[in-house]
């Protein structure tokens, strides 16, 4: 029983170790190793073991004490007594150790297992934030374009206000001529009329002087 318990010891020692100091590929098989022994019938096979071993350990505390109260009223320690005890103590102390050993195991895989579901959480979220910023930089370049676009827009549309005004001005201008022109010609035409009054009261009255210079011939 001691031997297998040093044996026990011995390989939680080794694989507590494997698991607190990264040794190439080690750890792995060391957690590999355990996350066998948590899945399908492991736990509870550990269960039944772990309490078989404080039962154990139970009665090697109840022998001690009982070995040591026989002591106390015999007044000595028998040979056997002593042999007896320090079987006991060294049972007791070898399982002790193995159940701790066994709990500082179980709660290494369980940070360990932890520590590394944060780091790929962590290794996720980096990515997501650079891709979230090579977003941000595409959005950013698109606004930028875009901002480029409206000012040339807009300088086009200035440019066309431009053209717009002076043709209107220009309108304007033609029109106004055209108004004057209008005006000329319609005082042209008023003045040609009188003209035309004027030759034939002009005609009349050379009609009028032959006809007077005819009587009188």
């Amino acid at each position: 029983m001691i031997q297998l318990l040093f044996l026990v010891l011995f390989a939680e020692g080794a694989v507590a170790l494997l698991l607190m100091v990264k040794v190439g590929p080690l750890r792995e098989l060391a957690m590999r190793g355990v996350d066998q022994v948590k899945t399908g019938k492991g736990p509870a096979t550990v269960k039944t073991l772990a309490c078989t071993l404080t039962v154990i350990l139970m009665s090697d505390v109840a022998s001690i004490l009982k070995i040591q109260n026989r002591g106390l009223k015999v007044g000595t320690v028998s040979p056997m007594d002593q042999v007896l005890w320090r079987t006991h103590l060294l049972e007791a102390s070898l399982i002790g150790y193995t159940l701790f050993l066994a709990f500082v195991i179980d709660r290494l895989h369980h940070y360990l297992r932890k520590l590394i579901t944060l780091r790929k959480t962590s290794s996720t979220s980096r990515e997501e934030v650079e891709k979230l910023q090579m977003e941000n930089r595409s959005l950013r370049e698109k606004e930028d374009k875009s901002s480029s676009e409206m000012k040339k827009l807009q300088r086009e549309i200035a440019k066309l206000n431009e053209s717009m005004k002076k043709l209107k001005s220009e309108t304007e201008e033609h029109e106004r001529k055209a108004s004057v022109a209008e005006a000329h010609v319609n005082a042209l035409q008023k003045q040609s009329e009188e003209l035309l009054l004027e030759y034939d009261r002009l005609l009349e009255d050379n009609q009028i002087l032959q006809t007077q210079l005819l009587s009188r011939g």
